[in-house]
């Protein structure tokens, strides 16, 4: 391989970050000057960004210390200053001090999230994320205002979306495990199954984008804990059926 080419090759997923830096500075801009339909739309094209350098990284086995972090950096731009920004624009600038303390919580949520993910990477299981990513909870909030991109100005609206704003944020740092989908395979022999679903869900993201989108952030976002909430009512499930099993057993015992 020429060195020249190599070089570009390694410049590939940094061109990605800076693309999805890019457009969540942007996304900054246009949230101030009450365009927020557009910044919520860059902000969810900063989450496309954001898959895509990570894995043209390791598709090309360009992976760098110098990456890593400034994919970070990128991210808290993008995932947590811009929708922070935007949430507040949008909606909570009506509630005065407490509506730019909801919008820096998020923030700092954001940034803790990002912390934890650099230090845990190395030994977590590549499936699942701990806690909402980043990029899931800035895109479910872009969903939302990219549906309904009027600014909000009822008080019977912006203290629910305050409370969601904040519930965004602790859910970053909480201990739910959502799917990272890193272990989709599309070269085996059934990938097909994932293939379809995937071409299924751009197909509804070109015809009705903003329902489509708003519909898989909702998801996303219950599936963590719906999945925990399964798990518990299974667990004591089992439990209780051993207990009866057990019951049964010693009942001989008091005859």
């Amino acid at each position: 391989m020429p060195r020249r080419f190599r070089r570009g090759v390694y410049l590939l997923p940094t061109v990605f970050t800076v693309g999805n830096m890019f457009c969540g500075y942007w996304s900054l801009v246009l949230a101030v000057h009450g365009e927020f339909e557009r910044a919520a739309l860059l902000i969810i094209f900063a989450g496309v960004l954001d898959g895509l350098d990570g894995r043209i990284a390791r598709l090309t086995k360009t992976t760098t210390a110098f990456g890593y972090e400034f994919d970070s950096l990128a991210d808290l731009v993008s995932f947590g200053v811009a929708p922070a920004m935007l949430a507040h624009q949008w909606a909570l600038s009506g509630l005065g001090r407490l509506g730019w303390l909801v919008s820096f919580l998020y923030v700092v949520c954001a940034a803790m999230r990002l912390a934890r993910f650099n230090i845990q990477a190395a030994n977590a299981d590549r499936r699942y994320f701990a806690g909402l990513p980043s990029p899931a909870s800035a895109g479910s909030l872009g969903s939302l205002v990219f549906a309904f991109p009027d600014a909000v100005r009822d008080r019977a609206l912006v203290i629910p979306l305050a409370l969601l704003v904040t519930t965004l944020g602790l859910m970053m740092v909480s201990r739910f495990r959502y799917r990272s989908f890193k272990d989709l395979a599309l070269r085996r022999r059934k990938s097909y199954l994932q293939v379809l679903p995937l071409a299924a869900l751009l197909v509804a993201v070109a015809f009705q984008p903003q329902w489509t989108l708003l519909s898989f952030a909702v998801v996303y976002l219950a599936s963590a804990p719906a999945s925990y909430l399964w798990g518990a009512a299974r667990r004591r499930l089992v439990a209780a059926r051993k207990d009866s099993r057990s019951e049964v057993a010693d009942e001989p015992a008091f005859r």
